[in-house]
């Protein structure tokens, strides 16, 4: 790719220089005509002069001699008696008009050739002068002539100029590709230094861009990757140690049931973990299917409330639902946005202690419905907010301080919302804990 970019810039340059040589032809053959002529016929106005003062003398013998010289400069004279020319060729205009003692200064065909014509009368002899010479020909093939130098001259500079410029452009790019190979190949260290002309830089900047965001993308898929393993682990290994225990007998008919609520737990907590990471997989590919509809908020969050009613009983944290008189009408898809509620108050349980309010809450905003989850458990730092959202960043940071998840809750809701249209963010609740935000624009309207 990059000799065929050497090879297409050197034909580019030579063809321009083969082309600016060509124009610069054309322009200067009709101005070299112009100038060739223009002082030819200045010549002849000012020969004319002097033919006058020197014919109008008696010698025979001088007028001879002055009409020879005159011819071997390519001058031709003409001797008007009597409104008659000595020979012909003359137009008959010219002829009247130097008969009736006017002065001539024109272009007009002299046996049969384009001429310039200057004629004067001699003072009180009836008799005039006119001295015609043929206007230049042959000017422009002598130009043409002489091209062919030039154009030698310009296509080897073109090539030179052409090999050059292309060795300039193409060792950015050679080291962009090379960079690119490396990429490719995993190794996330690359980096190219910023030289060249200014797209090279960009590009330079471009591919250096790349390599950290890989590396950063690929540090926190391995931390991710690792957070994950560890938490399909922790219940496999409850499970089997279950298994195992009731296999050898070691639990017996009185502890089986405890054994078996704790495997199905642990399996219920597994199949969790692996939901999401599939609805991940899904909203990443962009494939999750939507359904999109009517939705009162108000009372899709109702909804809420009264399932997380029994999750939150008497050991549990204090339930709160406010919502608004109205009905607060969006288009989502219910169940999508269900989904999102749920994984938010799933999480607050977790870390909110029994009596700690626990707020389901809906709300009119200025252009979009606003549900709201908040809490009164430990919450958030500010830094912490900045990173919520983020595939197991909050697991990461919390781990072996408070219960964690797995990681994945926040970021399945922050995808889900996103597909639907909507805006979710964290914050500080009044209540004292984590607040989280989900705004799900109005349907647009067609005003009457």
């Amino acid at each position: 790719m990059l000799s065929r970019i050497r090879g297409q810039v050197v034909l580019v340059t030579a063809a321009t220089a083969v082309i600016a040589v060509i124009v610069t032809a054309l322009v200067a053959i009709p101005v070299a005509i112009r100038s060739v002529n223009s002082q030819a016929r200045d010549q002849l106005v000012e020969q004319s002069k002097l033919a006058v003062e020197l014919l109008a003398t008696e010698r025979p013998a001088v007028r001879e001699r002055i009409v020879t010289e005159l011819r071997e400069q390519g001058i031709e004279v003409y001797l008007i008696r009597a409104g008659v020319a000595d020979h012909a060729g003359l137009p008959k205009r010219v002829i009247q008009q130097v008969a009736d003692d006017a002065e001539v200064d024109a272009r007009a065909l002299v046996n049969g050739r384009r001429s310039f014509i200057v004629g004067r009368p001699l003072t009180g002899r009836d008799a005039g002068v006119v001295l015609t010479r043929t206007m230049a020909t042959g000017i422009g093939g002598k130009v043409l002539g002489s091209i062919w130098i030039a154009l030698l001259a310009g296509l080897a500079c073109g090539i030179g100029a052409g090999a050059l410029l292309a060795q300039f452009i193409a060792r950015p790019i050679r080291r962009a590709a090379s960079a690119a190979g490396k990429l490719s190949a995993g190794d996330r260290s690359v980096r190219i230094s910023r030289q060249g002309p200014a797209e090279a830089g960009e590009l330079a900047d471009a591919i250096n861009q790349l390599a950290a965001a890989l590396q950063v993308s690929e540090g926190r898929e391995r931390d991710f990757l690792l957070s994950v393993s560890h938490e399909l682990r922790t219940p496999l290994s409850t499970i089997r140690g279950y298994a195992e225990a009731l296999a050898d007998g070691v639990v017996g008919p009185d502890g089986a049931a405890k054994a078996g609520s704790t495997m199905l737990a642990e399996a219920e907590r597994l199949d969790r973990l692996i939901s999401d990471l599939l609805v991940l997989s899904r909203l990443e590919a962009a494939d999750l299917p939507i359904d999109v509809v009517e939705v009162d908020v108000t009372e899709l969050v109702r909804g809420a409330g009264e399932a997380w009613a029994a999750r939150c009983a008497t050991d549990g944290p204090l339930l709160r639902v406010h919502l608004p008189d109205s009905p607060l009408i969006v288009e989502t898809d219910p169940g999508r946005i269900r989904q999102v509620i749920d994984g938010l108050c799933e999480n607050a349980l977790r870390v909110v202690p029994a009596g700690v309010p626990l707020v389901l809450a809906a709300r009119a905003g200025a252009d979009a419905a606003v549900i709201e989850v908040r809490d009164g458990g430990p919450g958030f730092t500010d830094d912490d907010l900045a990173v919520a959202f983020e595939r197991g960043a909050l697991n990461r940071r919390y781990k072996g301080i408070r219960k964690v998840g797995s990681g994945l809750g926040l970021a399945l809701a922050a995808r889900l919302v996103g597909r639907l249209g909507g805006r979710i963010s964290a914050g500080h609740a009044p209540e004292g804990g984590a607040m989280f935000t989900v705004e799900l624009p109005y349907p647009a309207r067609t005003l009457p």
